[in-house]
């Protein structure tokens, strides 16, 4: 007698291909088939499979169908983090284009540690994603562990942060414009000694952003004092612990332009703690639009990073790398424009009722 085959029990999930050909006596290919409604297997067959697959709730393994088709439709991407509104904002721009390519996604956070960005690129290229979207981390001075994504084959695009000085595929805001035109309005509201809280001089958004500062100092023909110059990890503390100290000085600054928004609450906060005027005694600029900014007192002047539109021109730009299937493709960077919105934590002057709240440069 021949041995009874075992029938898949409902509650052992999830149902693979191989039950359901075990159970119906037939390969596996014919059970793909039968799914897949191929004009080589019949409706008596295609019925028995269906009516099984329903049975059982099977839910086809389409990561592995793509693999064996040699084509993943997952994308891999790693942010320093995840909380606050910018990279929130771009992940959720990544997220519509690539669905509307028929991708997903994967996203992996480094938490500003490059070892931690490394095994996030081990775990990526273990999941056959087909391309990489990368913004790198604060601690992150070389691109060398990104070799190994590159020596696959695989597209890889850096987005908003990437080392300074690599010749790489990227979407990048024009930070030095937006440290231009963040100085440049606190020229015009009346501050003659504007510092900066400047952020890793590894990454070029902020290498770029302090060249803005520097140039609109110069433009204005005012000289650059170093110590009005602090060099931070961009945290909020960091930027209150640096307010405490220019605060105290025999000539302190009247105005700040600050890298990043939460290194621009720490010296509102300190100026406030010090009994200064925000903005009569201290005009203060941030960076990056965060959502606390409007809901200080007094609100935030921050750059608008165009987040949502980063993250789809990434996604862009990865695809027509895909779609390039290793052609030669020569390194491009699309740069967009960044948008100054004055709000009270810098408006000195009143502005005319007839123009907006923004500056272009």
């Amino acid at each position: 007698m021949a041995p009874r085959k075992k029938s898949v029990s409902a509650a052992h999930a999830p149902v693979s291909m191989a039950d359901l050909a075990r159970e119906l006596g037939v390969s596996m290919t014919t059970i793909s088939r039968a799914l897949s409604d191929h004009y080589s297997i019949g409706p008596e067959m295609k019925q028995k499979v269906l009516k099984l697959a329903k049975k059982y709730n099977y839910q086809p393994n389409r990561m592995a169908s793509a693999l064996r088709k040699g084509k993943s439709k997952l994308l891999g991407i790693i942010v320093p983090y995840i909380e606050g509104h910018f990279f929130p904002k771009v992940v959720h721009g990544i997220e519509t284009a690539a669905r509307h390519a028929g991708y997903n996604v994967i996203i992996c956070q480094s938490s500003e540690d490059v070892a931690q960005e490394r095994r996030n690129i081990e775990l990526l290229l273990s999941a056959q994603v087909a391309g990489v979207l990368v913004s790198v981390s604060r601690t992150t001075t070389d691109s060398a562990h990104f070799d190994k994504v590159r020596s696959r084959g695989l597209p890889l695009v850096f987005f908003d942060r990437l080392i300074a000085g690599d010749d790489v595929n990227a979407v990048v805001l024009n930070d030095y414009e937006g440290g231009y035109l963040s100085t440049r309005h606190l020229l015009a509201q009346g501050c003659r000694r504007v510092a900066h809280v400047a952020g890793p001089q590894n990454l070029s958004i902020y290498k770029n952003r302090r060249q803005g500062y520097l140039d609109a100092l110069r433009y204005a023909g005012l000289p650059a004092d170093e110590a009005l110059i602090g060099y931070t990890d961009m945290t909020q503390a960091a930027g209150a612990e640096l307010a405490q100290q220019w605060l105290a000085l025999p000539h302190p600054p009247d105005g700040v332009f600050a890298a990043g928004d939460y290194s621009a609450l720490g010296v509102l906060q300190e100026a406030e703690r010090q009994g200064r005027r925000v903005p009569a005694d201290l005009a203060i600029g941030g960076f990056s639009n965060e959502t606390f900014t409007v809901i200080t007192k007094p609100t935030i002047t921050t750059v608008d990073q165009r987040c949502e539109e980063m993250g789809q021109a990434a996604v862009r730009l990865l695809l027509e790398l895909i779609e390039a299937n290793g052609a030669p493709f020569t390194p491009r960077q699309i740069v967009l424009g960044p948008e100054l919105l004055v709000r009270g934590s810098s408006l000195r002057l009143q502005q005319p009722a007839d123009k907006p709240k923004s500056a272009a440069k």
